[in-house]
């Protein structure tokens, strides 16, 4: 099976993840796409992060219904800050029956190059890279092992959420209803 791996801290999950993730399912050559929750992005203070196993359970509330996607906390287990590559050398071992591909934002590209061992990310996994507003120029729009895969352009971002839930102010419709019941159920954000 050829599955994306679509990494980040989901805190929240919201909207813009979720449509992302199923245009990468429903138009391209992926027959799943894996949310790999991250307990500490290298690049983000984890202040500011909920607990990972919450935002796994959201991320997991917010995909039960859709059988192309699924959530994975391989990181969970994982020397922190766990950096991409050495994620898709441990999910590749684990499952070596599937093949991956990376899905990225257009706007991570011009960092790319500072993370760790990113030549070989191209090479091990490749990318599938849906467009962001205002990306910078990055110089891979015709590189071998980078796709890039129409989607619809959401600015929509989980500290804008974050910022609306301490203040008080509604997120319907901008996260999963199951989703808003446990932000609300457990006082996240506040």
């Amino acid at each position: 099976m050829k599955i994306g791996l679509f990494f980040g801290s989901f805190n929240p999950i919201h909207v813009g993840h979720l449509i992302i993730a199923n245009t990468m399912a429903t138009t391209t050559d992926l027959e799943q796409v894996w949310f790999v929750v991250s307990p500490q992005n290298p690049f983000k203070k984890s202040a500011s992060l909920l607990h990972e196993f919450d935002r796994f359970d959201m991320v997991q509330r917010a995909i039960a219904d859709n059988a192309s996607l699924k959530a994975t906390d391989v990181e969970f287990h994982m020397p922190k800050p766990s950096y991409t590559i050495d994620t898709l050398i441990r999910i590749q071992e684990k499952y070596p029956q599937h093949s991956f591909k990376l899905i990225m934002g257009e706007d991570n590209l011009s960092q790319f190059p500072k993370w760790k061992n990113y030549e070989q990310i191209l090479e091990y996994t490749g990318l599938y890279v849906y467009p962001r507003p205002n990306a910078a120029e990055h110089g891979y729009k015709h590189h071998p092992a980078v796709t890039f895969v129409e989607a619809p352009l959401l600015d929509i971002s989980a500290t804008f959420l974050r910022n609306h839930i301490k203040k008080g102010k509604s997120i319907r419709y901008m996260v999963p209803e199951a989703v808003e019941q446990l932000i609300r159920l457990k006082k996240f954000y506040l």
